[in-house]
């Protein structure tokens, strides 16, 4: 009965897949709560200097910083944060998919480009559009550093101070709840008004500057910019490992909905092949 062992070994195979899959369920699970309060946890810290650079701003009108001035160049840089693996769904296409449409719509206004590549998948993507790539960082891990984000960004913080490119683009997946995420595409560069807007309180506030008001103000909005990009990619990882969970999942579901029909096709094929040696058995006594 060459065919049932050869359905035996299917089911056998799909049965092992299945437990790696469940197994990577659980995993992304687990990770998934620890990233979920990691990016919550980095939150206020990016509004409480957000809201006090917009009161400094406000303090001295006389100062702009270079990061809220618009520049005339031709060159706009982006910043693409994609996972490291895969397995996680279409997350990665979604959010590549958004930064193409950007690419494109860049390229129509007649503005080059200058990438910064934020995970593996976004670097091998960047690399097969013939993207210009300035800086990368891979092997993230499970938990974002930002002392690997500030040198491969500031590459790009750097050229916009300088003039050298018009604006800053962060390309990410946005985490809205575990079943949902959101591939974005935000100005990061120049900081808008309403970015930059601080939240009305009862009392007027004033600063003591230690050693002056624009060394403050620089070194605020350089921290609350990276901020910015260490909270998107945060939310990014906490995006991977909710969609990794639910795409382990629906793997673990098709595994059980295949060997349900593996199993139906080899009780049928035994059945078969037992009626057969039967009426072989019952022609044979007939003959006799």
């Amino acid at each position: 009965m060459a065919v049932g062992k050869e359905i035996r070994g299917k089911i056998k195979s799909v049965e092992n897949t299945k437990k790696i899959t469940k197994a990577m369920e659980m995993v992304a699970a687990s990770k998934m709560r620890k990233a979920q309060e990691r990016m919550r946890a980095a939150r206020p810290y990016s509004e409480k200097i957000r809201n006090i650079a917009a009161n400094l701003g406000h303090a001295n009108p006389e100062y702009v910083h270079p990061f809220m001035k618009v520049n005339d160049a031709k060159v706009a840089g982006v910043i693409v944060v994609t996972t490291d693996k895969g397995l996680c769904g279409g997350m990665n296409t979604n959010v590549l998919r958004v930064v193409t449409s950007k690419l494109r719509e860049l390229q129509g206004a007649g503005v080059s480009t200058e990438a910064v590549a934020i995970g593996n998948k976004g670097l091998g993507f960047l690399n097969r559009v013939g993207a210009k790539v300035v800086s990368h960082v891979t092997g993230l891990g499970d938990t974002p550093h930002l002392d690997k984000l500030i040198g491969p960004v500031k590459v790009l913080l750097d050229a916009y101070a300088e003039g050298k490119i018009n604006a800053v683009y962060l390309s990410y997946t946005k985490f809205i709840n575990t079943m949902k995420q959101e591939s974005v595409v935000e100005q990061l560069l120049p900081l808008s008004s309403e970015q930059m807007h601080a939240e009305k309180t009862e009392h007027g506030w004033d600063y003591i500057y230690e050693p002056d008001a624009q060394s403050v103000i620089d070194e605020l909005l350089v921290r609350y910019v990276e901020s910015l990009i260490y909270q998107a990619v945060a939310e990014n990882m906490a995006s991977e490992q909710s969609a990794r969970m639910v795409a382990m999942k629906a793997a673990t579901d098709n595994a059980g909905s295949v060997i349900g029909e593996l199993k139906l096709v080899y009780n049928k094929t035994r059945q078969a092949a037992i009626t057969k040696e039967l009426s072989e058995i019952v022609s044979g006594a007939a003959a006799v």
